[in-house]
């Protein structure tokens, strides 16, 4: 369970005013990618070895990590393709898993307590675990009987919801999943795997924040400079 796979490669449309200059994953808070703080939170719990899965402006994140000095990161950096899905991205590098792995998106920032929640995927003995998490407002939602996703669905207003957060761990059959380049994570695997009862949630109440949108970049800049820092587990 050492490796974590990052998938970094799509375009951030929605947070064009910076991704037409650089990945989303390497824009910056508190003068960091957060793609650095992704690494860190996982870092501070003994998983070091990483494998980024880029695509748009995807040199941008070989060159900035040449440049880190850090002799406990083993950082490997794959290109998984301009226009491949998120779906598509795992399957690209399906020739390097063998066994259980953690996966997460490059955009989104927690306190999971990750080595809760590969336990929590040992003990459910699910296909998939996602990290279950409180949206703002904007996201579709999950249903949940239990700990297993039954439905991904539009979230109505004022309803108390929970997301997927990212933060996965899986297991090798995910791929069984996962058809081509186009396929989206989130939609025919995730969703049949819910139907199947192998998709599980781990609930996670402490703090879950995106950085789709300027706006949500401004706020974890916010908090940066503020001191609070509520993701930072190192």
């Amino acid at each position: 369970m050492g490796i974590l796979y990052i998938l970094a490669g799509g375009y951030g449309t929605r947070i064009s005013e910076e991704s037409h200059l650089r990945p989303k994953p390497m824009i910056e808070i508190g003068g960091k990618p957060i793609l650095w703080h992704i690494l860190k939170i996982y870092s501070s719990y003994d998983i070091n070895e990483f494998v980024i899965c880029c695509g748009y402006k995807g040199e941008q994140i070989k060159e900035y990590f040449s440049k880190i000095n850090s002799k406990s990161w083993d950082i490997q950096l794959i290109d998984t393709g301009l226009d491949t899905m998120t779906g598509g991205r795992l399957k690209r590098i399906q020739n390097h898993i063998d066994d259980t792995f953690c996966a997460t998106y490059g955009d989104g920032l927690g306190n999971i307590d990750i080595n809760n929640l590969i336990s929590f995927h040992r003990e459910k003995k699910s296909v998939a675990t996602l990290t279950a998490t409180h949206p703002p407002e904007r996201y579709g939602i999950l249903s949940l009987n239990g700990d297993h996703v039954t439905e991904f669905r539009e979230k109505h207003s004022g309803e108390s919801s929970w997301i997927n957060g990212g933060f996965f761990v899986f297991e090798p059959e995910i791929f069984d999943y996962i058809h081509n380049d186009s396929t989206v994570l989130e939609k025919s695997p995730l969703e049949t795997l819910a139907k199947e009862n192998k998709l599980t949630a781990f609930k996670h109440n402490g703090f879950w924040y995106p950085m789709d949108t300027l706006r949500e970049k401004n706020h974890l800049e916010e908090l940066y400079k503020s001191g609070n820092i509520p993701w930072k587990t190192w």
